[in-house]
């Protein structure tokens, strides 16, 4: 009997987000040329990346933001138009072979409930990084880490399938979250939703973490990171903690920033100084 099954390229859109990511465009192009597939959202770089989408990813639909709307809404955008019954979300400082995400496609196959599944994700020295754990408000996740798939409640936005029949329901990213924690969000919504989300250790992505953004101002990219990170981090537990967790959590966040900043300005280091300012700003 002949298979009917299509292959994961036929059924999957790629869907990545960009700012200052030119440098990330080699190496995605290698890796996703034979994916017809491909949307590239793009939050209003100034390093050439339109030009590098062309050259790199010839057969990807190209969306140019006249401003950086954020992670969430950029990749919102992208996922309006996809009209594939699948999504893969992949950050430009992720790579993942077409071996990992037909691993995904089977998986879904055989899981075709879920709404959500995600590779093992590795760090650029090929060690496991924890992208997965139970809903961080519920309960703390304990235990060693997971040899087959297994069902969690959280599963880090860098390299997430999506089964868009299941998860056009939640609306996908809350734009109030510019950067950082819009997966905890996202994920958090799917688990009250009773939206299978399932870890497949079988496919694995390196993730050069912090690794998509270059530009003229490191030190800005770095205060941007700290800023965003504490705001978000407290705009998550005001929306989705226990009444009054989000002040305390503040308050706490706030000592904790001013006292590293103090000590990183008695033992300089520009980057982590820059970091700590955008916290402070943020909790402030």
């Amino acid at each position: 009997m002949v298979s009917t099954v299509r292959p994961a390229a036929d059924v999957v859109t790629i869907v990545i987000v960009t700012f200052q990511s030119a440098h990330c465009l080699p190496r995605l192009g290698q890796l996703l040329a034979n994916l017809p597939h491909v949307i590239v959202v793009d939050n209003a770089s100034s390093d050439g990346t339109d030009a590098a989408v062309q050259q790199h990813l010839p057969q990807a639909r190209f969306v140019a933001n006249t401003k950086n709307l954020g992670f969430g809404a950029a990749n919102n955008l992208g996922l309006d138009q996809v009209t594939t019954p699948y999504a893969l979300l992949l950050n430009p400082d992720c790579e993942i072979a077409m071996e990992s995400i037909e691993a995904l496609y089977s998986a879904q196959r055989q899981f075709p409930d879920a709404g959500m599944l995600a590779p093992q994700i590795l760090d650029a020295q090929g060690q496991h990084e924890v992208n997965y754990r139970w809903p961080s408000p519920l309960w703390r996740s304990k235990g060693p880490g997971a040899t087959g798939p297994c069902c969690v409640g959280f599963l880090c936005g860098a390299v997430i399938w999506l089964n868009l029949s299941k998860t056009r329901t939640l609306a996908h990213f809350d734009t109030d979250f510019f950067l950082y924690y819009e997966d905890d969000d996202l994920t958090l919504r799917a688990f009250s939703a009773q939206i299978p989300l399932l870890l497949i250790p079988a496919a694995t992505a390196i993730h050069r973490s912090r690794g998509s953004v270059k530009g003229q101002a490191p030190w800005r990219a770095e205060y941007a990171r700290g800023f965003h990170h504490a705001r978000s981090k407290i705009q998550f537990f005001n929306k989705h903690g226990a009444p009054g967790e989000a002040t305390r959590l503040k308050r706490r966040t706030l000592w904790l920033a001013l006292l590293t900043l103090i000590l990183r300005v008695l033992l300089p280091s520009p980057k982590h100084i820059a970091r700590n300012a955008g916290r402070v700003r943020a909790l402030l």
